[in-house]
């Protein structure tokens, strides 16, 4: 057996990634040596900016050679991926700064957080990255054990173990239908990678009931990591059990790493039963749209209320991911998917952010009644919720209107090939104006209800609701820059 080159292997390609895995790895050593948990946390952020750093060399002409296949084939490095590396790496700066207060006020001021929370980060860059279904696989357990953990890490707080555990059981048993469609997959094709898999099916020379069966499961696995309907139900049950920066990060990079997977897995290795997963993806964008927004209507615990609302919103992704079924439309919705996760990004881990500073060390504090009076204690602070929740609504000068307006125009573009497209448009505007309703409660007990209104606003928090607050008004106003961006964002299958 011949082992692979150098340049086969082309480790460049990885360099991000390999960075930020070697610096978790010895961050997870260096903080047995470590007393105050701020200098494990500040190494952390300064292994997210070398991952960012060399990210961003990579997409200069100087690393141009790093694009392409690594790793002999298995990943490929496109625009697509290095544009999600950058949302997952933002993810994980702004998860680290809302931690960062957090977990000694609490009494969570363990290490082990920030190196759990790189090595998940790391996970997600693969899942961007992979070309192979095994490497989705191995980036999807990458991305989702050290979650199961940071779930757990408030102990012995009975919430957060049984949050952990349904997650990991969950879990678990999706990734079971993962592998189990991976497989099935390769019996009908003769491979893994999405590249031989399109090859088979255009070729004829694939059996295409086991395809279909094998790319079902794929979707089960991936539509439970990105919380779609009927494989949300750990939702609520782990976003409130979790401490809240664990819930913060986990509603936006687990969702994303899955998006990106979902994407890349359907478009380039099922192009030509694109009708076939089209349905299916329709189908389960509109359950998942109608169930998170009217559940959310009767939730009182704003944690819990976001996390169906975190459903309903991957139920829009799942409309741009319904519209690339047409292929004259699928590089428009690749981008509308990819700003809208963007923006999605900013939008709740500000939310979250807020959550965080007025939650109590005994974890309570989280009702919505809490949010009384806050305009009055914290008017700031107030304000960038109300940005938050007005975006999430999808209400003018936020970047939640624009994220839509691009999903909802790849719904109406990809209607000349399937008529249905229209009718998921419609539903997905009809849910917005539900979502109103409970997003804006939230705005009216700030502004319109007495109370104490109690909440802690420490410098890194400060810092990380405030930035996702302005980069929210930002898209909401001047999207154009960076949806140009997005639509330089292409999904290949290497070379």
């Amino acid at each position: 057996m011949q082992l692979p080159s150098y340049a086969e292997l082309n480790i460049t390609a990885i360099y991000p990634v390999l960075a930020l895995i070697i610096w978790a790895t010895l961050l997870l050593v260096a903080d047995l040596f470590i007393r105050r948990k701020l200098l494990t946390a500040l190494v952390a952020l300064g292994g997210v900016l070398i991952s960012g750093g060399l990210l961003a060399m990579q997409q200069t002409s100087a690393l141009n050679l790093a694009h392409g296949s690594a790793l002999n084939g298995m990943i490929v490095v496109d625009t697509f991926a290095l544009a999600m590396q950058g949302i997952f790496l933002i993810a994980a700066f702004i998860g680290i700064l809302i931690a960062v207060e957090y977990l000694p006020k609490h009494r969570l001021e363990r290490g082990e957080y920030y190196a759990l929370l790189l090595y998940a980060t790391a996970g997600m860059m693969l899942m961007a990255l992979a070309a192979d279904l095994i490497m989705v696989f191995l980036a999807l357990e990458l991305l989702s054990i050290p979650l199961y953990v940071l779930t757990g890490l408030a102990r012995p707080r009975l919430e957060s173990e049984e949050a952990a555990m349904k997650y990991f059981l969950l879990g678990a048993f999706a990734s079971g239908f993962m592998v189990y469609g991976i497989a099935l997959t390769y019996g009908g094709t003769g491979t893994t990678s999405l590249g031989g898999i399109v090859a088979a099916l255009e070729g004829g020379a694939a059996s295409l009931p086991l395809v279909l069966i094998g790319m079902g499961l794929i979707v089960v696995g991936l539509g439970f990591k990105v919380a779609a309907v009927p494989f949300h139900m750990w939702t609520p049950d782990v976003y409130q059990g979790a401490p809240t920066p664990v819930t913060a990060y986990m509603s936006v990079g687990a969702k994303a790493g899955g998006f990106a997977a979902l994407l890349r897995v359907l478009l380039l290795a099922f192009p030509t039963i694109a009708v076939e997963w089209g349905a299916v993806i329709m189908i389960v964008a509109a359950l998942t749209l109608i169930l998170g927004n009217i559940v959310a209507i009767s939730q009182r615990e704003i944690k819990r209320m976001l996390a169906y609302s975190s459903i309903a919103h991957a139920g829009y992704i799942l409309i741009a991911v319904a519209a690339a079924q047409n292929p004259e439309v699928a590089p428009y919705a690749t981008s509308a998917a990819l700003f809208y996760l963007l923006t999605y990004a900013f939008t709740n881990l500000g939310a979250f952010g807020v959550v965080t500073a007025i939650e109590h060390p005994d974890g309570s504090g989280t009702l919505i009644e809490d949010f009384a009076g806050l305009s009055k204690t914290h008017p700031l602070l107030a304000l960038c919720m109300a940005l938050f929740m007005l975006s999430l609504t999808g209400m003018p000068i936020s970047a939640g209107l624009v994220g839509k307006f691009f999903v909802f125009r790849a719904a109406i573009l990809a209607a000349a090939g399937n008529g249905w497209m229209i009718a998921l448009a419609i539903i997905g505007v009809l849910t917005s104006v539900i979502s109103a309703f409970y997003y804006l409660r939230v705005v009216l007990m700030m502004y319109f209800r007495e109370g104490e209104g109690q909440a802690s606003l420490p410098p890194a928090l400060g810092t990380a609701v405030f930035f996702t607050a302005l980069a929210t008004f930002v898209l909401g106003i001047v999207p154009g820059p960076i949806f140009r961006v997005a639509l330089d964002a292409v999904l290949t299958l290497g070379g």
